[in-house]
Formats: C-alpha cells, structure tokens, sequence
C-alpha cells in the first residue's frame, strides 16, 4: 500500500501519494536528493576523524564515570564495615588494614599475571612511545582489562593509600585509540600510518586528563607539554574535539544520575571576584612558588633514591622480583597502620576520602578564626555538613595537623611505588594544606590553595598547564594571573635543577629515550655528526657477488642494509630489508644470477634514503631531527659516500659526554 503524504494545492480533497506530488518538480527533487547524498557522504564517513574522536572521548567519559561510581560504593562500604563492627581497637584496626590489604594484593597479582605492562601509571612509556620508539605490547588491548581492574581496585582504598588516577587514564585512552584506529584500519582497507597513530595518540593522551578532571583545556595543554617533544598544530583540533567530547559527556552523566543540577566544575570555589587580590600579594605568590620549586627539587631527588634503593636492595629487588603481590601487601600493611584513625591518622584526617580531602581544603573559611574562641569537638562520625572538623585537634591545632598531613603524605608517597596501576599524586593537593587561605583568617580571600597545587605539580611535572587545570577545577580564573607567575617562579626552580617526575622515571626505568639539550648552553654546535658517528657499517654493493650477499645476511643483525651503486664508489642510492633480502636469495636460480643487482631487477623491494646527515652536521641539529621526525637511524654522507650512521646510541652517548664531560686525565 501506498503511503498518503498530503494535499494538493486546489485541489478537492482527494489525497496524493508522494511520486504525484513531487512529479511535476524533477529538478527540486534532483536538488534535494544530490544534498542529501551529500549529506551523507559527509556525515557517515567511517575514515574521518571526527567519529573517531568522538567515539573515542565519550567511551573514555563513559570508563571514568562507572570507574568513579563503583570505587565510590566500595568506599563507602569500608567505610560502613568500619563503622559496624563495634568499639573494639582490634576488630576496628582489622577491617582498616585488612581490606586495603586485600586489594592491593589482588590488584597487583591480576595485573601482572595478565601482563607486566598494565603496572604503573604508563606516562614514561607512553612518553618514550611518541618520542618514535616502539614498545611491543604495550598498547595491546588484553592490558585495558588488567588496568582497569587494577586501578579500580588501588582507586577503592581511599585514602588509606594516596593515589590518583591520571597517568593510568591517559594509558587507558590511548590503548583505547590503537585498538579503535586497527579496527579503523581494517574496516576501511588502509593501510598503517605511523604519522597519523602518533597523531591519535597525542590526541588520546588530551582525553585520558580531560576525563579524569573534565578539564579540556588542560588535558591539551597537557599532551603538548609532557607528552611530545614537538607538537603539529594539525593535531590541535583533534585533541580539542575528543577532550571536549569526554569532558562534556563525563559531567553530563553526573546530571543524569541527579549528582549534580547541571555541568559545573568538580570542585567549586567562591573567592572574592570584586577585590580577588591586591598588587603587593603578587610577591607572595611569588614567593609561594619559588618555595614549591624548592620543595619539588628536594622530591625529585627523594624521589629518584628511593627508587634506585629499592632496584638495588637486594631484599626489595627479590620481592619485587619473585613476588609483586607481597610486596604491595606489606607496603600497604605499614600506610593503613599510619593512617589508622584512632592512632596516627587521627593527624592526618584518614577518614575522609580523597575528594572530601579536596573538598575541605578548597573551603574558604577561617579555621583558624573558627577554633580561636571554640574547641570543635572530635565527632565519632564525619559530619558531612563540617567535614573540617576532622582536620582540628586540640594539641595540635589547625597549623599542626596540616603540617604534619604534608609531611607525612610526602614521605608516604615514596612507599606508593607498588607494581600496580597508579599515578603518585606528587602530593600536589597536601600542599594545599600550607598554602590554603582557611587557616588564615588575615588573608581569608586569597587564593593561594590554587597557586600551590598548581606551583608544585607543575614543578615537579615540568609543564604549565596546572595553572589552567587549578583554574578548570575550580570553575574561577579570578587568579589567573597570581597563579601563572607561581607556575613561572616554580618551573623556573625545577628546570634548572632537577629532570621532570616523567624523566626521571625514564632514567630509572632505563628506558630509550634522548635527553634534552640547550645548544647554546651546552655548546652543542660544534659537536657534529663526525665526532660520533659509527663508522663501522655494512653496505651491500650492486655489483656484489651473491655468495658474498649471503655471508653478510646470515652473519649481521640489522634489520636493513644502506644499498650503494658499486663498491668502488659507495655512493649510498637506497636501503633494503633483510626479509626481502633472504626471500630473495631462497628463490635465486643457480647458474642465472651472479649478482645483487640481478635480484634487485627480478622485483627485490628497495626503499629511497630521503633523509640523510652530514659529517660536518651538528649534534644540536641531529638531535632536533630525530625529535621532530620520530627517527631511529639515519645513515651518513660524505660528496653521496655512505661513510658512517647515526643511531639512538650514539647520539645519546654524545649527548651524555656533552652533559658530563669526562675528568681529564
């Protein structure tokens, strides 16, 4: 049956179908169909980017929230067997430390027996990825499994052990982001580009911050700072459309479950906006920054000792080797102890969870005023509506306990080096406890809480983006200027004397990756390319010999070979694979070829050298090649002669004599 779409014009009544009233306008309906065959094409192209992207910011919006709603019902339900199980000190010491405990240990021990790569938060590795290096397995998809239920697990211990979530999640997004981009690949029949996976990569690493704090601008700024040496303005959009996509549907699934009235920021601030600061308080921020640069120095190194102790010690190098999951039970044993409430933790407000930590540290009262004429009692339960009450005690007052918060949660934040999926938070938000206006009550409007967190995370991280993210947290920009200049002062400490947090792990971790050089202050300039080249290389020669041909294939491991016109001249004309090569010289008919260049005729692949260096190329100039193209070797030419090559090695060692000469003899 036909179906009746309408009137004619004029006429009695009589309804028409759709091809007799649209039969009289042949060239309206060839306009509408060629539009929407247009619309088409551009709406449900499967190769763009665009659904891509946004497929890629909403799965990781979607992650995050569940991730955030489950670790929230797990916390409150330690919380509820806290509370339950009487007054007893034993029963009440047990269902605290037991049940981060257990966790921690399952944690470790799924994660690494599904594989060894879901273990810690993967920005160093990630980092060294986008630098051009190839890690096998790394991005493979079985390790999304193990990371998420490894990192929920760590996440449900609360503040027992003080941990976070950003590093594991831009690991996540960007295994998220191979997998969609093979499926990609496959689906449209293309074939794979390392350019555009760096691309999508880079664009990944926006979303995993950008769903984690739903701060896109940050989660950009981010991924160009600390994840690439070089950034391509051509990936700008795509990191700003998939952090967007993440950041909007993270917080609008907040809205739908009635957690929030509509999209604000997560944690919510209300400084003064007539007056925010007078000019003489820039100098404290200043100030507050250059101390944070200090401070993140002095943790860097920390940092960086501990970990060689615990590589070297032969008793933690044998746990950690032969096993991971006692390892994480027994640090985790000794931190719930710390912060057993009635003992230790009683200074440190354990019984408060990571965000209600934040939340009260972003509170813009007095606590000192507020304790000045009262003494708040110790409630047996937090009060939701005075959750700062955890933070006073008598003895201690405000000033101790937030003192005493910061030094412990730095020095625990040493012992969080679990082999387990996690980011150390770089006690980033225990120097709010310092910096914050509340317990001054001569300076209740200043917003020093933002500029110390921002300082010293983006101190110790070597970035400025934590400027903006402190802005994007807290849904105010009143101090934008104040805490940039923090930013500034901190960075300005921290670069000049210690590697970031990320490179430090690298070095530690001992994993491929180049130093960063300043030419003119090193004098990199006049180190060139012949001061450190390797000039021991194998070339294969058209007018080779086979049986020669077969001798340098079976006895060399490289995996190409630099291809020169003869071996009189060397003149470099290409490279060949060694598979190429073997598949070759297994199908060579004896008695018709004698040669290399036979082979090569009969339809052996041989790929063009594009790129090449000079010996009298500097190493500053080398050094920023391999960078911005993502490279792993380049050969070397004198007038076309293939002379010497330059790899990963080399240039590292040259850069490393430059950094530390040696003692002269």
């Amino acid at each position: 049956m036909e179906e009746l779409v309408g009137l004619r014009e004029g006429s009695s009544g009589k309804p028409v179908t759709l091809p007799e009233l649209w039969g009289p306008c042949p060239r309206v309906r060839r306009g509408i169909r060629g539009g929407l065959e247009w619309l088409k094409q551009r709406l449900f192209c499967v190769g763009e980017d665009w659904y891509f992207l946004m497929a890629l910011g909403v799965l990781m919006a979607l992650i995050s929230y569940t991730m955030n709603f489950a670790i929230g019902r797990v916390v409150r339900a330690h919380k509820w067997l806290y509370k339950e199980v009487g007054d007893g000190h034993l029963l009440r010491y047990l269902s605290w430390t037991v049940y981060p405990v257990a966790l921690l240990s399952f944690s470790s021990g799924f994660s690494q027996s599904i594989t060894p790569f879901s273990g810690g938060s993967g920005l160093p590795e990630l980092k060294t990825m986008l630098s051009g290096v190839i890690l096998e397995d790394y991005l493979d998809i079985k390790n999304f499994g193990a990371k998420v239920v490894g990192l929920s697990c760590t996440l449900a211990t609360g503040s027992t052990i003080f941990l976070g979530k950003v590093g594991p999640f831009v690991h996540l997004s960007v295994m998220i982001s191979a997998y969609l981009g093979h499926v990609r690949t496959k689906t449209m029949g293309e074939s794979n580009s390392k350019a555009k996976e760096l691309e999508m990569l880079t664009a990944a690493a926006a979303v995993g911050v950008a769903t984690v704090f739903a701060a896109p601008f940050s989660g950009v700024l981010f991924s160009i700072e600390v994840m690439s040496s070089h950034f391509s303005v051509w990936n700008y959009w795509r990191g700003f459309f998939a952090a967007t996509c993440g950041a909007f549907m993270f917080r609008l699934l907040s809205v739908f479950n009635s957690e929030q009235e509509t999209i604000t920021s997560i944690y919510k601030t209300s400084f003064r906006v007539d007056v925010p600061f007078d000019l003489p308080e820039i100098f404290f921020f200043v100030a507050l920054g250059a101390i944070c640069g200090v401070l993140s120095c002095v943790y860097l190194f920390c940092q960086r000792t501990f970990v060689r102790f615990i590589k070297t010690n032969r008793y933690t190098s044998k746990l950690l080797a032969t096993s991971k999951p006692l390892y994480s039970a027994l640090a985790a044993l000794v931190l719930a102890s710390i912060t057993y409430p009635p003992g230790v933790g009683r200074f440190m407000a354990s019984r408060l969870s990571m965000k209600e930590h934040l939340d009260t540290l972003f509170d813009n009262n007095s606590w000192a005023l507020m304790t000045r004429n009262s003494s708040p009692p110790w409630p047996m339960e937090p009060d939701p509506q005075n959750l700062w009450f955890e933070w006073y005690h008598p003895r201690f007052t405000i000033f101790g306990t937030l003192a005493f918060f910061l030094v412990m949660k730095v020095a625990l934040s040493f012992s969080c080096l679990f082999p387990i999926p996690h980011l150390i938070s770089f006690a980033l938000w225990t120097l709010l406890s310092l910096a914050m206006p509340g317990p001054w009550p001569e300076l209740p409007h200043l917003g020093f809480g933002p500029a110390g967190a921002a300082a010293f995370s983006g101190a110790v991280t070597h970035s400025i983006s934590t400027a903006l993210l402190a802005f994007e947290l807290t849904g105010q920009i009143v101090h934008a200027l104040p805490v940039l200049m923090a930013v500034l002062a901190a960075n300005a400490v921290s670069q000049n004397c210690q590697p970031s947090f990320y490179d430090g792990t690298i070095m530690a971790k001992k994993l491929p990756y180049l130093p960063w050089i300043r030419g003119r202050k090193l004098g990199s300039y006049p180190v060139i390319v012949e001061h450190f080249m390797n000039r021991t290389i194998t070339t294969l020669a058209k007018d080779m010999p086979l049986e020669e041909v077969a001798k340098v294939v079976t006895s060399t491991d490289v995996i190409q070979y630099p291809l020169v016109e003869s071996t009189e001249s060397q003149t470099l004309v290409g490279t060949v694979e060694k598979t190429h090569l073997v598949q070759a010289l297994q199908t060579v008919t004896p008695g018709q070829q004698s040669c290399l260049q036979d082979i090569l005729t009969d339809g052996c692949p041989t790929q063009p050298v594009t790129l090449q260096l000079s010996p009298e190329t500097s190493l500053y100039q080398t050094h920023n090649l391999f960078e911005l193209l993502t490279l792993q070797s380049l050969f070397v030419t004198s007038r076309g002669r293939a002379v010497g090559s330059v790899s990963w090695v080399e240039l590292k060692k040259a850069i490393s004599t430059l950094i530390n000469p040696p003692a002269p003899k």
